[in-house]
């Protein structure tokens, strides 16, 4: 099987979703209040990264650094994403961002499943390796089709050695550095929950 048949096999549409159904007029949330999660977060910055909750420390490497990095190797498969975890986030931890710019109110539509997605792709059983070139692969091709809103399945598998959810970290590290990245937040229990991400595209400028 080719390479592009992998890829494809790991996405998946509306209608044949593995975590459930886009449907705007449920909600399920039973979570923490976007309040609760947004009163620590300061107006977003490019350089800056929103984060859900800012009791813990964590150094981070420039945001907007890695973007410009990422911009600059938009033609290799990588897009320049570092494959060194800079913040490690717990398995049930919720997960926000947002760029300089974006409405609180449409931050929460994306947090509460309001805005439907249009295309998902699953990165389980993937290799760091192959999660991050089929993330990236993914954002850009969504980016091309015109997505506005789709959602990434990373799991909150631990790793046997450490105990951390791998692929979630790395993919909160690599969703931060793609330029097509407006904002993601965890999905709705129905959709994932913690392990699954809404993320909210930039509109394609061709």
């Amino acid at each position: 099987m080719s390479d592009d048949q992998n890829s494809s096999n790991k996405r998946f549409s509306p209608a044949n979703s593995p975590v459930g159904s886009p449907d705007a007029s449920t909600n399920t949330d039973s979570g923490p209040s976007f309040l609760d999660l947004m009163s620590d977060v300061t107006p977003i910055k490019h350089d800056k990264v929103a984060k859900a909750n800012t009791k813990r420390l964590r150094k981070r490497t420039d945001l907007a650094y890695l973007r410009a990095q990422a911009v600059q190797e938009q033609d290799k498969v990588i897009d320049g994403l570092s494959s060194e975890v800079v913040e490690i986030v717990e398995s049930d931890e919720e997960l926000i961002f947002a760029t300089s710019g974006i409405q609180i109110a449409k931050l929460k539509r994306l947090r509460k499943g309001h805005i439907p997605w249009e295309a998902g792709i699953d990165l389980h059983g993937m290799t760091v390796d192959e999660a991050r070139n089929e993330l990236s692969k993914f954002i850009r091709d969504s980016t091309f089709e015109g997505l506005r809103c789709v959602i990434v399945v990373h799991g909150k598998a631990y790793s046997q050695a450490g105990k951390q959810p791998v692929l979630k970290s790395y993919v909160n590290d690599w969703l931060r550095q793609l330029p097509q990245v407006l904002a993601f937040a965890s999905a709705q229990a129905r959709d994932g929950g913690t392990g699954a991400l809404y993320v909210l595209l930039r509109q394609s400028k061709s």
